[in-house]
């Protein structure tokens, strides 16, 4: 997939943008604060309709603002010429794609891939269980519409059971009622969860060594709340948690309480990682979803880089870009054009919201 031409208007800082992309690697060049995060966190959004920053979508829009509105053009391996329309309003947004609308997330996400290698990526090691279980629920349901509607079923029943439970006395037979469905999404989940990160922890093996050239392995292991299998493992477990929950008011066991954990030579990087192998360990993550979404969707992903080298020595920085299939459209962001040998740059200079690009040689 290649992205052509891009539209902005009235989105976070820019409050117009237009910009025609010349070949497959762009720069956006300019200080900090100028707004070249906020192009790529615009493209970002062609994957699932989410900020890779933040979680609210109504601070995407320009201050005083009532909506702010994207629009793509892109040359897609199966859909052909093809343009994407999104508007974000406060409290709600609309897609369409070559003008028909899209009434379903689920119809949306994943047809237009792009993989955002971001600063804010370390915190898939350092930061909480819930933002690794999140990059990996984006990633399967992105390419998976069976996973996306288990998962959905899933926390509507959890959120159904969670409301019984902070009643003051919750009926058993309520809650039971609740746990059947809850019980049924949850073996789908873990099982697509097992399968999944096998996957990527292959393709996370194989991206780390071609950074790094390092002996140590990599590894991305899957700490399941719980290993039931099968539905009625899984409703006995709800059963069992029954006055536990109660107590709590929540339901404390289930795939909402599930982790990853990013290890080199079996040891936890979290834990004994240095700041490198940290660094290099999510470039491997976020190559491992470029290679899965590649594979899944039979569409090359956008690469939007968000000046993630500059923690690497010379050597990972090249290996990285080698790294990068040849066919893959990027674009960067950075103070300066980034060093790499694999082709020309296209360079926009970026400025308090304006996109300028620079004539070529």
């Amino acid at each position: 997939m290649q992205l052509r031409r891009l539209a902005l208007q009235h989105f976070r800082n820019l409050s117009w943008a237009e910009l025609v992309f010349s070949g497959g690697y762009t720069a956006l060049v300019g200080g900090n604060g100028q707004g070249k995060t906020n192009v790529l966190e615009a493209i970002g959004l062609l994957t699932a309709l989410r900020s890779f920053r933040q979680s609210d979508n109504r601070l995407l829009i320009a201050h005083g603002q009532p909506e702010a509105a994207l629009r793509f053009e892109l040359d897609h391996e199966r859909l052909g010429t093809t343009s994407v329309t999104i508007r974000l309003r406060h409290d709600s947004k609309e897609v369409a794609v070559d003008g028909t609308p899209v009434a379903r997330l689920g119809d949306f996400l994943g047809r237009f891939p792009a993989v955002v290698f971001s600063t804010q990526d370390n915190q898939l090691i350092r930061g909480s269980p819930a933002a690794r279980r999140r990059w990996l629920d984006l990633v399967l349901a992105a390419m998976d519409a069976a996973y996306f509607d288990a998962l959905q079923r899933y926390h509507r029943a959890l959120a159904g059971r969670n409301r019984l439970l902070k009643d003051q006395r919750p009926d058993p037979a309520q809650l039971a009622a609740f746990e059947q469905p809850l019980a049924a999404a949850a073996a789908a989940v873990v099982q697509a969860r097992v399968a999944g990160v096998a996957e990527l922890s292959v393709r996370m093996r194989k991206a780390y060594g071609a950074v790094c050239a390092q002996a140590e392995v990599a590894d991305l292991v899957y700490e399941a709340d719980a290993n039931e299998a099968g539905e009625a493992a899984w409703a006995a477990l709800f059963a069992s948690s029954r006055e536990r929950d109660i107590q709590w008011r929540s339901t404390s066991r289930g795939p909402h309480r599930d982790d990853l954990d990013l290890t080199l030579d079996g040891r936890s990087s979290r834990d004994f990682g240095s700041e490198g192998q940290q660094r290099s360990l999510v470039l491997a993550l976020r190559l491992a979803q470029l290679g899965h979404f590649r594979e899944r969707s039979g569409v090359q992903p956008l690469v939007l880089a968000d000046d993630v080298l500059g923690e690497l020595d010379p050597e990972r920085r090249r290996r990285f870009w080698s790294a990068i299939d040849a066919g893959a459209q990027v674009v960067a962001t950075g103070t300066t054009v980034p060093e790499v040998a694999t082709g020309d740059w296209q360079i926009v200079r970026v400025a308090a919201g304006a996109l300028t690009p620079e004539a070529a040689p």
